[in-house]
């Protein structure tokens, strides 16, 4: 492969990111179509139970598909599903050589599909700027090869590391453009995982307002652990759109599960311990809603003990230019680190400025 092929793969990069906040519960896929070095067609995935990147580009492409080169950002499918399998496609349209990113880390396809390419007489090809594409579906290869979502923690803290005053109140640390730069990062999200406390003290919305969007954008799960299901049925998140569920290990009593349940949301019990809901347990039961991607948007309790049970594997932490004090309440509740080489090391990846606050991406080692 040389820099023509990565010239055409970055190409089916950029297109499958135009699914960045509408293709969920299915990865973000782009697909270009190329003949005698003159793209012919083009395509990515928009929405779950839509056409396939490869089967949009190959339409475009018509016959001129015939002796062609694919280039697409995941493996073709080679299964039945909402739709016919795009392997088959290929396959049919008489293309000549396929170039992948990366495979499908779906069990149901895992390498089967480009087995199926190359059982058809078609040159494949795969790993061309994988990294970039597994950056674009975390949250999809987490769920297939690890039985849970990616974890991304969103925080907001002051130069001295704090993310509250004593008393609670925290609007707003940050800058509106930071805010925004949140939206973006909430609407990408398949669900917002929040903690009661935060519910009670902010009354958040914990949903997606962003005007490129539209006035109706898809909106995220909204999840709320809530262990002994304290919330109020006038909590504001029950009053806009998209689904609501309440993760609880209380047997509370009926009518108070009934008030919640009609204003349209789930309430759904789990194990817990002395410490809280069973967060492992949460995980999964999101994974099996088809949940790629949560973003964790709680307070210290919460994001400690998500941290301590080692489901966190993102931070985005906006960085505002200002000082709270040391009565100011810490990023995380993190009981039982006492000496150096009890540290938990991050990777970071990125630092950027978002209008007066910056930006700090890390991953959790």
């Amino acid at each position: 492969m040389d820099s023509v092929d990565r010239q055409f793969m970055q190409q089916a990069l950029q297109l499958a990111e135009k699914g960045l906040y509408s293709t969920d519960p299915n990865p973000r896929v782009g697909c270009v179509v190329v003949r005698q070095g003159v793209v012919v067609g083009e395509g990515w995935h928009q929405r779950t139970g839509e056409p396939h990147a490869e089967t949009n580009a190959l339409r475009q492409a018509g016959g001129s598909a015939r002796g062609a080169t694919v280039y697409v950002t995941l493996e073709p499918c080679c299964h039945y599903g909402k739709t016919p399998p795009c392997s088959k496609a290929l396959v049919e349209a008489g293309v000549k050589r396929v170039v992948v990113a990366m495979t499908d880390p779906n069990p149901r396809v895992a390498g089967q599909g480009l087995t199926e390419l190359l059982a058809a007489g078609i040159q494949v090809e795969s790993g061309l700027l994988q990294e970039q594409a597994e950056r674009l579906n975390p949250g999809f290869i987490s769920r297939m090869s690890r039985g849970r979502p990616w974890v991304r923690c969103k925080l907001a803290m002051s130069l001295d590391g704090r993310t509250a005053m004593a008393s609670g109140e925290s609007k707003w640390i940050t800058s509106e453009q930071a805010r925004a730069d949140v939206q973006r990062l909430r609407a990408r999200s398949s669900a917002i995982v929040t903690g009661i406390g935060t519910v009670m003290v902010d009354d958040p919305s914990l949903n997606v307002r962003l005007p490129e969007l539209g006035e109706h954008p898809r909106q995220p799960l909204r999840v709320v652990l809530d262990r002994e299901l304290r919330i109020s049925p006038e909590a504001h998140l029950f009053s806009l759109p998209g689904n609501v569920v309440i993760f609880t290990a209380r047997q509370a009593a009926q009518q108070r599960v009934d008030a919640i349940v009609s204003l349209g949301a789930e309430v759904v019990p789990l194990p817990a311990d002395s410490n809280g809901l069973d967060l492992m347990a949460v995980m999964h039961q999101l994974a099996q809603r088809e949940i790629n991607e949560v973003m964790l948007e709680a307070g210290a309790t919460l994001s400690g003990a998500m941290m301590q049970a080692g489901l966190i594997d993102e931070l985005v932490i906006y960085l505002a230019p200002h000082l709270m004090g040391d009565a100011a309440r810490g990023l995380f509740h993190l009981p039982g680190l006492e000496t150096m080489d009890q540290r938990i090391e991050l990777d970071i990846r990125e630092i950027r400025a978002v209008g007066k606050s910056w930006r700090i991406s890390a991953r959790v080692s």
